[in-house]
């Protein structure tokens, strides 16, 4: 008695439709409703924790220029709105921090992370109860710029710091007043309205803030609102 062969069955490939994502963009008109104080790494400061790392000796304490470390506090933007850290502030003196701020201020505009307001919106949404996860939200919009425009006059401001332990020290860095600026939003439509992205946004700038001391850190400082 001889076995059959076993038929098989030459079944078509499986078709699998995506339904296409809708990309769609939406500006943000963000309005400052308390001062926004930006903090720069310097490349001192990064130094310093290279060496730290690296478990070398670093220099010992240099005479600080408060105007400079100032400068150096702020993101300076190009024309085309890339960061520009071709000068370290930190080697300056306050005469050369003056006279290089005023040859820049002309050619340079002055920029903070729009990550930082992402992770404002997005946060308070989730803490406000109005997403019941941050991943999908996370992944649903982006903010096509690294940096915002932040149109306003900086002033610089000198505050008591804690450093370390039971340490103080004094902290100067740059204070927008009044500010703005516009964020450019690329989203899918097909997982998230405009509508949700533009109430994200109004909770975050109300709840959260951006910058030094915003109410997501105890401070007052950084909330806004769209306009």
């Amino acid at each position: 008695m001889t076995a059959k062969k076993k038929e098989v069955s030459s079944a078509e490939p499986l078709k699998i439709e995506v339904p296409p994502m809708e990309i769609m963009n939406i500006s943000l008109r963000i309005v400052g409703d308390a001062p926004l104080i930006t903090h720069k790494w310097s490349e001192k400061a990064k130094r310093e924790i290279l060496y730290k790392q690296q478990k070398k000796a670093g220099r010992g304490k240099d005479t600080r220029y408060p105007y400079a470390e100032y400068c150096s506090a702020i993101y300076w933007l190009t024309e085309d709105g890339q960061l520009d850290e071709s000068l370290d502030w930190s080697t300056m003196t306050d005469d050369e921090a003056h006279y290089h701020f005023e040859e820049w201020v002309v050619n340079h505009k002055f920029g903070f992370p729009t990550i930082a307001f992402k992770a404002c919106a997005i946060d308070a949404a989730y803490q406000q109860g109005i997403i019941p996860v941050k991943t999908t939200a996370r992944g649903a919009l982006h903010i096509q710029d690294e940096f915002a425009i932040i149109e306003g006059t900086p002033i610089m401001r000198e505050d008591s710091v804690k450093i370390g332990m039971g340490t103080a020290g004094l902290s100067y860095r740059p204070e927008f007043k009044e500010w703005s600026t516009t964020l450019n939003i690329k989203f899918n439509a097909r997982a998230i309205s405009a509508e949700q992205i533009v109430n994200f946004f109004n909770v975050g700038g109300f709840a959260n803030g951006v910058g030094e001391w915003r109410p997501s850190r105890d401070g007052r400082f950084g909330t806004f609102h769209i306009e």
